[in-house]
């Protein structure tokens, strides 16, 4: 089960060593690949690793076939909540209709918290789990209130005082994560990062993205016709539009504004290098960003600034050698300001 309610077939099989590791599950895709393979339970198969990682089923051995048995049909509902499954005509996937499922509760939880999107610490698989197995939260946005219920919280077995505050101080300081990570937090199909900031440069708030039509997103640049359908869709539903709500009262950026306060630098390309004083990189790009300027990984001719912390190294000769100009943390700051 997906964040999305994505359900996807999994074939359990008697281990078996595969490239350097034992497997006892694989992906089998959607309903479409299990159809084309003819696949039964009691098959015997054939199974690799895509890409060299991931095991999937390539193949069966119908010679050793089991006598008796029928085709694979999906089931008519979710295997973790038991609501309805349903698949929308030119779709591979099966859905959940059910938002608070808990297998999707805990998918999306874990996207919400995740480096690229709030980027909450502490908040791993394991703390999800915890989490919503006591039903302390069945949202994302009741992330926002278990400073109440800390006493709770440092009563669970192996959390205690530190790793609890250590939490609720993740939550606290995901409130100040821009608003293209908002977005992309939030979990709508087919919106990546990328998409996802193309967006907040495109619509001055949520509140203008939410009431955007298809029409009006399709003009937006990278939103094709899946997204643009995903997104008003994501709108449309009554839950969403709570979480959004409960989101914004509770302090998360809800506006672009951030974004577009400075000018200062615009069509200027950064390349960071080493431990800063005062900032993380992912917070220098942060800023570097929300003033106009870009971040690149390497150091080339077109590169405007290399911002330089302690025990920077290649990019540093580099940026010497091609006479790029090199800037300390103290004249970065000088230069937002």
């Amino acid at each position: 089960m997906g964040r999305v309610g994505t359900v996807t077939p999994v074939a359990e099989l008697e281990p078996v060593f595969v490239g350097g590791t034992t497997v006892s599950r694989a992906t089998l895709h959607n309903i479409d690949y299990i159809n084309e393979l003819d696949l039964r339970i009691g098959d015997t198969v054939v199974v690799e690793k895509g890409g060299d990682v991931i095991p999937k089923v390539s193949g069966i051995v119908p010679s050793l076939r089991p006598e008796g048995t029928t085709a694979f049909v999906m089931p008519a509902t979710c295997p973790a909540c038991g609501s309805k499954i349903y698949r929308d005509e030119g779709e591979a996937n099966y859905f959940c209709e059910n938002a608070e499922c808990p297998a999707q509760v805990r998918g999306r939880i874990e996207h919400f918290a995740h480096r690229g999107a709030m980027d909450i610490e502490g908040l791993g698989e394991a703390a999800v789990e915890t989490l919503v197995t006591m039903n302390l939260v069945k949202n994302v946005a009741d992330l926002y209130t278990l400073q109440a219920k800390k006493k709770t919280l440092v009563a669970i077995e192996r959390w205690g005082e530190k790793s609890t505050q250590n939490l609720l101080d993740g939550i606290a300081g995901s409130k100040r994560q821009p608003f293209h990570r908002v977005i992309f937090a939030l979990g709508i199909r087919h919106v990546g990062a990328g998409v996802a900031k193309v967006l907040a440069e495109s619509y001055p708030s949520m509140d203008a993205l939410s009431a955007a039509t298809e029409e009006e997103l399709h003009l937006t640049p990278q939103v094709g016709p899946k997204i643009a359908e995903s997104i008003v869709h994501f709108f449309a539903d009554r839950h969403n539009r709570e979480i959004v709500r409960r989101l914004k009262e509770a302090g998360l950026m809800m506006t672009g504004a951030s974004r577009a306060k400075k000018a200062t630098l615009v069509g200027k390309t950064f390349v960071l290098t080493g431990t800063l004083p005062s900032y993380t990189r992912e917070e220098a790009g942060r800023i570097i960003e929300e003033n106009g300027g870009k971040v690149v990984s390497s150091v080339s001719k077109n590169t405007s600034y290399v911002l330089a912390g302690e025990d920077a190294g290649s990019k540093l000769t580099k940026a010497r050698s091609l006479g790029i100009t090199v800037l300390s943390e103290s004249e970065f700051k000088k230069m937002i300001r």
